[in-house]
């Protein structure tokens, strides 16, 4: 497996509000609208620095990243307000995959091995500030800390000789890691010496200097650019840096296309795998598909390249690209940005033509109608419904429930006869929604809370 580096994102929060790490201002996109465009465009990670002045706007943001990590599939690394353990927890629990922990305030670096072994070390970044604490990097990835993140300048440094030398450490046998795929490692913090932002190649050429170190696993990114992180992987690739970018297994020389030299490309959605539409690649559009991570397409009637989303906003976003066994037709998973359709349908398939009626047996499916069922009874109440009688009752009936319920499952299994149990878990399942949407839970957030472990 390729070991790529990593191209990260950084941005401030407060409450909704983006903050420019660079100027310590604010943006004019949300937070949320600004994580899912990095997301969207190629960003490996997203580091987010709470900004939040009070306790009051540190819950609302709080809140903010647990909405961040329901709109986006790209891991959050936060750090900011922490004191404690119990902090930590919130951030992990909101839908952070790693907190940073100040290493500059020692209550933090004390917290270290508790959320170590609490949380595991993957859950542990160590925060850097400047140069001077690169001598206490290797204690603090002894007490848990998976990566290090230094926060780094072209001009005042520490340079990338001064990280090689204070981190060489790290190249022994002991330390290359099996943590992860990419073991552990050094994030740089990337920002502009003092308060003039540097120039786009001085910051360019830094990157390259850094992530040329064999232990520099990937780069943070704060300074607001034209070109989309995808773009900035692909030049960094082509200076010779392994990033993960779109690269195809097959060549197109292999595919096998019609007289007109096209493939059709049938087109999905990621999570629900819906069938939105089906169109055309010639190899061209094909590699700027690959290139840029966006669908694009060959335009039968037009005769011409054309990116989806070009003119209706509607962008089609690369999660996977699969090839039949015939080498003449893509399958193509994406995040699709409003409808798939010219006419506003978010499938371009909604004419009936013919249907038999059968009985949904997709799990995820069948969890969805039925939390949608219960949705609807807590909105409109239907007299003589079991679901509203647990409503009225109030969170304490729902748990007690819960608890008979579970207690059910426990004698179920001591029954050789399985369909007991089988009756049993469904039961307790039907239970369990009650409370998710009593308490405002949905199906999206549990199956992404047991993704990310």
């Amino acid at each position: 497996m390729k070991e790529y580096k990593q191209f990260i994102c950084g941005l401030g929060i407060r409450d909704k509000e983006a903050i420019n790490l660079a100027t310590g201002e604010g943006l004019s996109e949300s937070i949320t609208e600004c994580c899912r465009e990095q997301s969207n465009h190629g960003a490996d990670q997203i580091y987010l620095l709470d900004c939040s002045r009070d306790e009051k706007e540190h819950e609302k943001t709080i809140g903010m990243i647990k909405e961040i990590a329901r709109e986006v599939d790209t891991p959050l690394i936060v750090g900011g307000r922490v004191s404690r353990l119990e902090d930590v927890k919130k951030y992990l629990y909101a839908g952070a995959a790693a907190v940073c922990l100040d290493v500059s305030c020692e209550e933090q670096v004390d917290l270290m091995k508790e959320v170590s072994s609490r949380f595991g070390s993957e859950a542990i970044y160590a925060w850097l500030p400047d140069g001077q604490y690169i001598k206490r990097a290797e204690e603090y990835l002894q007490l848990g800390a998976s990566r290090i993140l230094v926060k780094a300048s072209p001009a005042s440094g520490p340079t990338p000789e001064e990280i090689q030398k204070g981190f060489a450490f790290l190249a022994d046998a002991s330390w290359s890691g099996d943590l992860d795929e990419n073991g552990r490692g050094v994030l740089i913090f990337l920002e502009a010496a003092g308060s003039i932002p540097a120039v786009p190649t001085q910051l360019d050429a830094a990157m390259v200097q850094y992530l040329q170190l064999p232990f520099v696993r990937g780069i943070v990114q704060i300074q607001p650019r034209e070109k989309t992180s995808m773009e900035q992987k692909q030049e960094l690739k082509a200076a010779g840096i392994q990033m993960d970018t779109f690269e195809s297994s097959v060549p197109w020389d292999a595919f096998k296309p019609n007289s007109d030299g096209l493939i059709p490309v049938i087109v999905q959605d990621y999570k629900t795998s819906q069938v939105l539409m089906l169109a055309y690649m010639n190899e061209e559009a094909f590699q700027k598909t690959l290139e840029t991570g966006t669908m694009t397409y060959y335009s039968r009637s037009r005769k011409q390249l054309w990116r989806k989303g070009e003119t209706s906003g509607h962008f089609q976003y690369v999660k996977s690209l699969s090839l039949d066994c015939d080498n003449d037709t893509i399958l193509a998973k994406v995040h699709q940005i409003g409808a798939a359709c010219h006419t506003g349908s978010r499938s371009c398939f909604f004419q009936s033509l013919v249907s038999k009626a059968y009985r949904e047996t997709n799990p995820l499916k069948v969890f969805e109608e039925e939390y949608a069922v219960i949705q609807d009874r807590k909105v409109n109440p239907k007299e003589g419904s079991y679901t509203n009688y647990l409503f009225d009752k109030g969170i304490d009936k729902i748990l007690k429930k819960c608890g008979e319920e579970a207690t059910e499952i426990i004698i179920a299994a001591k029954n050789p006869d399985p369909e007991e149990i089988k009756y049993e878990i469904a039961d307790f399942l039907y239970h369990v929604m009650v409370l998710m949407v009593e308490k405002g839970i949905t199906w999206e957030e549990i199956t992404g809370e047991i993704a990310n472990r």
